[in-house]
């Protein structure tokens, strides 16, 4: 289809019927079908608020740095929030500080002094001054004066003013918690490297969560505690994990990052965590009747890395906590082990933490080796995953999850050590864990199980020797490199496939039998083989070998298996449906499904699934959840939910061939029209005295200069010219009128479909042909990728030893020889 009629008629204008309808090819656009306004229900997507939010703090960027302005928008978000959702929490929201009195204040010449009393007013009736009241809404030097100052917030309230909280409904949408996460971490990363500590990316959080083993089992009275709780990201990412919920303790030293923290318990729903402001290790605020330190069933922590100034306002050698006895202090200048020393003294008799620390503390010697040493006599720590670089805000060198466990520590055998730190993508100038990475990590570790360069146990024996005085770096038990790809010499020389190289490959061979046979050949020289198949058949022979498609065709058969089972499930999202429980076990039944099928890497699958959620299913499912599939027949029709393309690709299929035949006829016209021009229209061509006076051939002006020499018999060349170009001017008009006809025929035949749409006729659009076709295309690409794998393998080893050395130096003297005959033709020997 022309570049017109593959827009989404998102950008229709109201009295445009002959909008562009998008093409069938699956896209998600959302078009508008009526007076220029979406189709749908209003119920506000992820995506939508993101980008909502995002755009409220670039309101505020000139005046300050993401660490200040990141106070204003959190602030906005958490009072809109409360004002919308006020009978949903256990906050107070009293007269005078509902969002309607900020919506007031637009334009108002006292707005930022205003907006200050309102939001302190809500701080007071909640008790929380200092939380909520942090951000001055009247600071000239942050904000502008006079007029610039009430431009600024008059934009950003209403950007909020477009926000409807209240209408997200659906059970366990967590919405305007993830969306404080999103902004958390966009700020985090726009911060700066001495600014970004306050928050630990989710997908880190995740494995420490689950490590530590918070999940289906953990109960309500059970508690998590973080000791440098910063935002609160980690600490209610771990409770998160606890589907009945559990009891949340922290505790902060700065006090703006304390007030995020509060009010980010409160966004995601904890309005009852304990959270305290003051320095754990010198002031620890949860304590027992005893005086001594409270104990927690599970701790997660990621403390400054190496702080320096840790024994400020304690004496470490008479720490009333007894923290450090039979351990020893930690060095004066690098406060790691102090943090993990307060962390393990704060577990229950069987508690468990993870804790995010720098390598260093894995090999470092002095105190640091001393403690570490009688960490691992005691058995307490359970294991150690290595994280990739650069994954954090605050700095970039390479972190590790220590996980202590004293439950299990008379019995432990050894320590489970993972490196995880390859598994990675680039996500802008961080580093991102991706879901696939996350899951991989906690299976591994969760089971136990020993994977050559991913991850073993180590038996205390090892540790302890005199070879590695325990000493836990991970490289001294774990080699993680990748294997050199050796060149052969002999191969280079003389030509030939190494066998060391084939049989490098025998995973392929094993899982595909007969599929060696069918490209490798002995050479008759021993130790090499060579291809039955030319450089340009290999390709193309491989994929279609039948042994190729059985494995292409077993993969399907799995999906397939799978979509079948999970049909019902989907189908059968109601008003209260759980999203997040949905996707959870979509995800798993789909990995566990592939987990047997060889060659292909089950986390993989599960990773297409989970971008396909977090990319479109999620705010459809969302929706569904919150509304119902009948909403979608008894009100105006969704167009994101059910795109356009759809509803053709289904029913109107034979109108779409029509309108991109139509559209064919354009580009072939225009084609014609703009190669004519362009062989006529030069300086001396029979066009260029048909240009205006802007130097473009106008229609006008082309009839102008027709009309000038159409009665002169010596411009008969020009004039055949310019009647020529004339008729395909009108070709393409024509060609074009006509595409507008039958798109608005298309449009109109779109909108009487989708009024006819059925419940169960939108299910099925929803279910088989927009998600499960989806995912089996994405699971298609995933299996061939294993086979292109292959490919790129063997067409490598072609090209490096397909000429050897005696074939290359001929080819340079027979080159050498034709240019020495050129040379004495021309008389230059």
């Amino acid at each position: 289809m022309s570049t017109g009629t593959t827009e989404a008629l998102e950008g229709a204008k109201p009295d445009d019927p002959a909008a562009p309808l998008p093409a069938s090819n699956g896209s998600s656009e959302a078009p508008r079908l009526t007076n220029g306004r979406r189709l749908g229900r209003g119920m506000l997507k992820k995506s939508d608020l993101y980008r909502s939010l995002w755009k409220g703090a670039d309101e505020l960027r000139g005046g300050m740095d993401a660490s200040q302005y990141k106070d204003y928008v959190l602030t906005l978000l958490f009072v809109k929030y409360v004002s919308d959702r006020g009978d949903r929490t256990l906050l107070d929201v009293p007269d005078g500080a509902q969002w309607s009195d900020i919506t007031k204040l637009r334009d108002d010449k006292e707005i930022g002094d205003k907006l200050n009393k309102i939001i302190s007013r809500l701080a007071e009736a909640n008790d929380l001054h200092g939380v909520i009241d942090l951000a001055d809404f009247n600071d000239e030097n942050k904000l502008g004066r006079g007029k610039e100052m009430v431009d600024r917030l008059s934009k950003l309230v209403g950007i909020f003013d477009d926000l409807d909280f209240g209408s997200n409904t659906a059970e366990g949408d967590d919405l305007l918690g993830d969306a404080y996460e999103y902004l958390m971490r966009h700020f985090a990363q726009e911060s700066g490297k001495s600014k970004g500590q306050f928050y630990t990316p989710a997908e880190v959080s995740m494995i420490l969560a689950r490590v530590v083993g918070i999940g289906l089992n953990t109960t309500p009275d059970q508690t998590v505690y973080d000791p440098t709780c910063g935002s609160g990201a980690l600490l209610l990412k771990a409770a998160s994990e606890a589907p009945g919920g559990m009891s949340v303790y922290g505790q902060e030293m700065d006090n703006a990052t304390f007030a995020l923290a509060r009010m980010n318990t409160i966004l995601h729903g904890y309005e009852t965590a304990e959270l305290w402001h003051g320095n754990t290790l010198s002031s620890p605020q949860f304590k027992e009747p005893d005086g001594s330190l409270k104990k927690f069933d599970f701790a997660v922590a990621n403390p400054p890395f190496s702080v320096k100034a840790w024994t400020t306002g304690l004496n470490p050698n008479a720490d009333e906590f007894a923290r450090f006895e039979g351990f020893g202090v930690p060095p004066e200048k690098n406060g790691d082990y102090a943090f993990l020393l307060h962390v393990l003294k704060s577990l229950k008799s069987k508690g468990k933490a993870a804790v995010i620390l720098p390598h260093g503390v894995l090999f470092r010697g002095g105190r640091e080796a001393d403690i570490r040493r009688e960490l691992v006599k005691r058995r307490l720590i359970k294991g150690i995953v290595s994280l990739p670089v650069n994954l954090f805000y605050g700095t970039s060198i390479p972190a590790c999850v220590v996980v202590l466990d004293k439950e299990s520590a008379a019995s432990r055998k050894g320590i489970f050590l993972v490196d995880a730190s390859r598994g990675f993508i680039k996500d802008g100038n961080k580093n991102r864990l991706r879901a696939q990475d996350i899951h991989k990590i906690v299976d591994i570790f969760t089971s136990q199980t020993e994977v050559e360069g991913y991850s073993r146990l180590v038996p205390f024996g090892e540790i302890e020797s005199k070879a590695n005085d325990y000493n836990l770096n991970l490289p001294r038990y774990i080699d993680s490199g990748v294997v050199e790809d050796v060149h052969d010499i002999d191969a280079h020389l003389h030509g030939g496939i190494p066998n060391r190289d084939i049989e490098s490959l025998d995973p392929f061979w094993s899982a595909l039998p007969g599929l060696e046979e069918a490209v490798i050949a002995e050479s008759g020289r021993p130790g090499y083989s060579h291809f039955r198949l030319e450089r340009d058949q290999l390709r193309a022979s491989l994929l279609e070998h039948p042994v190729s498609q059985s494995f292409i065709d077993r993969a399907q058969a799995e999906f397939s298996e799978w979509s079948r089972s999970q049909k019902p499930t989907l189908e059968g999202i109601q008003i209260g449906s759980r999203p997040k429980e949905l996707i959870a076990d979509l995800s798993e039944t789909l990995l566990d499904r592939f987990r047997s099928l060889a060659l292909i890497d089950p986390y993989r699958v599960y990773q297409r699934l989970m971008d396909y959620w977090v990319e479109a299913m999620q705010d459809d499912v969302f929706k569904l959840s919150a509304q119902g599939w009948t909403a979608f027949v008894e009100g105006t029709p969704d167009t994101d939910l059910v795109p356009a393309s759809l509803v053709i690709s289904e029913y109107l299929a034979d109108d779409q061939v029509e309108v991109d035949a139509l559209a064919v006829e354009v580009e072939n016209a225009t084609h014609a029209r703009q190669a004519y021009e362009e062989e006529h229209g030069g300086e001396d061509g029979l066009l260029a005295d048909a240009r205006a006076e802007s130097g473009k051939l106008t229609a006008a002006s082309v009839k102008a200069r027709i009309a000038e020499i159409s009665a002169a018999p010596a411009f008969s060349d020009e004039l055949e010219c310019l009647e020529t170009f004339q008729g395909l001017v009108a070709r393409e008009s024509a060609a074009k009128k006509s595409l507008k006809q039958g798109e608005t025929r298309l449009y109109n035949a779109a909108l009487a479909r989708y009024e006819r749409l059925s419940e169960p006729e939108v299910r099925a659009l929803v279910v088989d042909t927009k998600w499960t076709s989806r995912m089996a295309a994405d699971v298609r690409d995933e299996v061939q990728g294993v086979l292109r794998s292959l490919i790129l393998r063997l067409e490598e080893l072609d090209d490096r030893y397909a000429r050897p050395l005696g074939a290359l130096v001929a080819d340079t003297d027979r080159a050498a020889e034709r240019v020495a005959a050129h040379l004495r033709a021309m008389r230059f020997e």
